[in-house]
């Protein structure tokens, strides 16, 4: 089953937990894996069945072109990553 990195911001909704397992074949069947385990990630990763905006992920250390669509493996590894701001 993969294994998702919750970013800090989000831990609440996980109980505090910083690495939770969730099925899917896609990044997208992850998400709704996660929302039905974690309901109050429910709205944070995807919005209008995009990712939500300022939010990436990458799947086994690669950010995809395919971004929910992108393939997800038994043993991926699959981190959301907010937006980093600066100046």
């Amino acid at each position: 089953m993969p294994t998702v990195y919750i970013p800090t911001l989000m831990r609440p909704a996980t109980g505090g937990a910083e690495w939770v397992t969730a099925d899917g074949d896609t990044v997208r069947e992850v998400v709704a894996a996660l929302e039905q385990s974690y309901p109050e990630l429910t709205g944070r990763l995807v919005e209008n069945g995009r990712l939500k905006p300022g939010l990436s992920v990458t799947v086994d250390g690669r950010i995809g072109a395919r971004g929910l669509y992108e393939t997800v493996h038994s043993d991926s590894e699959v981190h959301f990553l907010p937006a980093i701001g600066g100046g």
